[in-house]
């Protein structure tokens, strides 16, 4: 899907320049000079030749076979250029011009022209308004960065170019290397979803990191990305999640951002592990990329200095993870191999004056030892530390094994031999424990995510005419919100308990309705136009005779024609009285992003997270309540807003739940529609 900008047969650069300086001249410059071996040919009607190579007038006039086209023109020039690449049967292109969606209405017309001729020639295109694509695989830098960077094993995109070239120089400092480095701008073709694919089978690539400003589709996001994460990890950083981000998110590429519970509550549900820097992206991605993933969380600390160790452990436990009880057998070997003064007990210190013969004993005793799943080796640059050598050999120990090994050789100047080193090994290195201890923990989650079953999710026996009634009712008397009495019948219709309950349109009906209910029983005002029912003091509680629910009726009625004169009043909602219980509210926002199923598992997991968990869990010798039945309620609510999007808000407030066994009961409830 991705050939032809992972391996171009010819490469056409359309508004190469002469000049140096000019963008046109700085991308042929990064094709010819970093190796790319496939034949390129500058494209400028004004110009005859240039770095040496012959310029064409267009690339209609290039003689030998063309794969991938990478235009520098003027963005009115753009559709033009791409018509003639169609036409020369090129299958692929990189618009790095700009002056598209993100400059607003002319620009978006101009970008649909792109992408109508792309389409008809049956070309793919990433861009426009992007920095180029870097592939260190086939040595193409089709781009205007500066610099080259190293061959790894990360597949990098970002819908921000200048982004790119902060990376770029991050990466080359911190010895980070790449596949595949891709700058995604507008996505008019090409974008996240496309790339996710391509690089989940690329067997270049490791792990896939991403700077995300917005996502094209969300629910087939979600699908392909939880097929993806079951291969290898997704590492994201998504920007514009306030309110001041996303609006300067929609100016920067045109995108719609997306709200930040949202895409925390995605991403976790697909299995993508979210950076909040750019460091932490980094800082993940090289782990994964250069080590097994944790099969255990217990850790081993192999260090030099008491302090870091202790910072180390601190570390590692605030991340979740804990400390790796070491087997009777390794505290020997170390308590026999190590001065008396150093401590053999987890973490190991092995003293400031260890050469890399000690480091490399207490590295190899721990990876040999059963309870640990991962070692963690800190080092600060003492007098007698032999910074190199100790790398060279805790490398050796890592390549031998299959528990992952992270370093943090902390400092800078000093310790840049030893990192150089660990780089060559492919072990990670970081400057301080704490963010070796991050990449760690994310190691954790991503295997725990490995662990989790797939997603399962049971068929129910609902009634999606019922509901299409209901809103096609709402939508002819011009309504977008819906009421107590309205709600019922949708929520009836995906199966989730409710009190027994009759909408009576008179005083005498709402008696015979208690009546037939049994005493107690609760009156509810029933109007469309009146959603905050206790705003007007819309509702009787514990009414225990006919007289009690005649005078309430009546009450509830005259309140509701004061406050609202205009208000259509239909009755009231007359309810069976619910006694027990401990109450809890469901609720759903629709973002315009993302929706999607969710199953048990899920629905469970999102229970643990309620500050309220305990407590339904049951404390202080009181029994548990009903979490099956919750979880039940919020997997019809998933699966209704999965069938009608255009439900945008529901709530049930409150949900009675009973103890375990029991059940549950939605009280209250109102839905809003798009």
């Amino acid at each position: 899907m991705l050939d032809m900008f992972t391996n171009p047969g010819g490469v056409a650069v359309i508004g190469a320049s002469a000049s140096p300086g000019k963008l046109g001249y700085q991308v042929l410059e990064n094709i010819v000079q970093y190796g790319y071996e496939g034949k390129v040919y500058p494209v400028n009607p004004k110009a005859e030749e240039i770095l040496g190579l012959p310029v064409y007038k267009s690339v209609l006039d290039v003689p030998d076979p063309v794969d991938l086209a990478v235009v520098l023109v003027p963005a009115r020039f753009v559709p033009g250029v791409l018509a003639e690449c169609g036409q020369r049967g090129l299958s692929g292109a990189v618009v790095i011009s700009a002056g598209f969606r993100e400059v607003g209405r002319e620009g978006k017309a101009l970008e649909q022209q792109v992408i109508d001729i792309a389409r008809r020639y049956g070309m793919r295109l990433i861009g426009p308004n992007v920095l180029g694509i870097i592939d260190t695989v086939c040595k193409l830098n089709a781009s205007f960065a500066a610099g080259m960077p190293r061959h790894g094993h990360i597949a990098f995109m970002s819908q921000s170019g200048a982004l790119c070239t902060s990376v770029l120089d991050m990466a080359l400092g911190q010895s980070i290397g790449f596949s595949r480095f891709y700058s995604i701008g507008n996505k008019a073709d090409i974008d996240e979803i496309d790339l996710l694919k391509g690089w989940a089978v690329d067997p270049e690539t490791k792990a896939i990191v991403g700077y995300l400003e917005g996502i094209s589709d969300g629910p087939e996001f979600m699908r392909v990305a939880r097929e993806v994460t079951r291969r290898k990890p997704i590492i994201a950083i998504k920007s514009g999640t306030t309110s001041a981000g996303s609006r300067a998110v929609s100016s920067h590429t045109g995108t719609l951002a997306g709200s930040e519970k949202a895409y925390d509550a995605a991403f976790r549900q697909v299995g993508i592990i979210r950076a909040s820097s750019v460091q932490d992206l980094f800082d993940y991605a090289q782990a994964f990329a250069r080590q097994p993933v944790l099969a255990r969380d217990a850790i081993a600390v192999v260090t030099n200095a008491g302090g870091p160790g202790i910072m180390a452990t601190d570390a590692i436990e605030r991340a979740g993870m804990r400390l790796a009880s070491l087997t009777p057998e390794t505290q020997q070997v170390l308590r026999e191999a190590l001065p008396a003064a150093a401590s053999a007990a987890n973490p190991i210190d092995v003293l400031g004056d260890a050469l890399a013969d000690r480091y490399a004993l207490a590295i190899k005793a721990t990876l040999a030892d059963p309870n640990v799943g991962a070692v963690l080796v800190v080092l600060t640059p003492q007098t007698m530390t032999q910074i190199p050598e100790t790398a060279e050999a805790l490398g050796k120990l890592a390549q031998g094994s299959r528990k992952p090994v992270f370093a943090a050789f902390m400092g800078d100047l000093a310790v840049r031999p030893g990192a150089e080193m660990l780089t060559r090994y492919s072990v990670p290195n970081y400057q301080v424990p704490e963010r070796a201890v991050a990449a760690m923990a994310a190691m954790w989650h991503y295997r725990q995510w490995l662990n989790t079953p797939e997603l399962n999710v049971d068929p129910l026996d609902v009634d999606r005419d019922k509901v299409r009634q209901v809103f096609a009712r709402v939508r002819e008397e011009g309504r977008v919100t819906i009421g107590d009495a309205e709600a019922r019948a949708v929520l009836e219709a995906y199966g989730i308990p409710l009190p027994k309950s009759v909408l009576a349109s008179t005083a005498d009906e709402a008696v015979a309705a208690a009546e037939s209910i049994g005493y107690p029983v609760v009156t509810k005002i029933a109007s469309p136009d009146i959603l905050h029912k206790t705003d007007i003091g819309g509702i009787k509680l514990n009414l225990s005779s006919a007289s009690d629910v005649r005078d309430a009726f009546d009450l509830l009625v005259y309140r509701a024609s004061r406050y609202m004169p205009d208000a259509t009043i239909w009755g009231c909602q007359v309810q069976q009285m619910v006694k027990g219980g401990r109450e809890v509210i469901i609720g759903m926002n629709r973002d315009p992003q993302f929706v999607a199923p969710i199953d048990r598992r899920e629905a469970r997991e999102m229970l643990g997270e309620i500050r309220s968990y305990n407590l339904l869990r049951g404390v202080r010798g009181e029994k548990s309540s009903d979490m099956d039945a919750i979880a039940d309620t919020i997997i019809r609510i998933s699966q209704l807003v999965t069938d009608f999007p255009e439900v945008v808000e529901l709530d049930i407030n409150p949900l009675m739940v009973f103890e375990a066994g029991k059940g549950v009961l939605g009280i209250d409830m109102r839905l809003a529609l798009k």
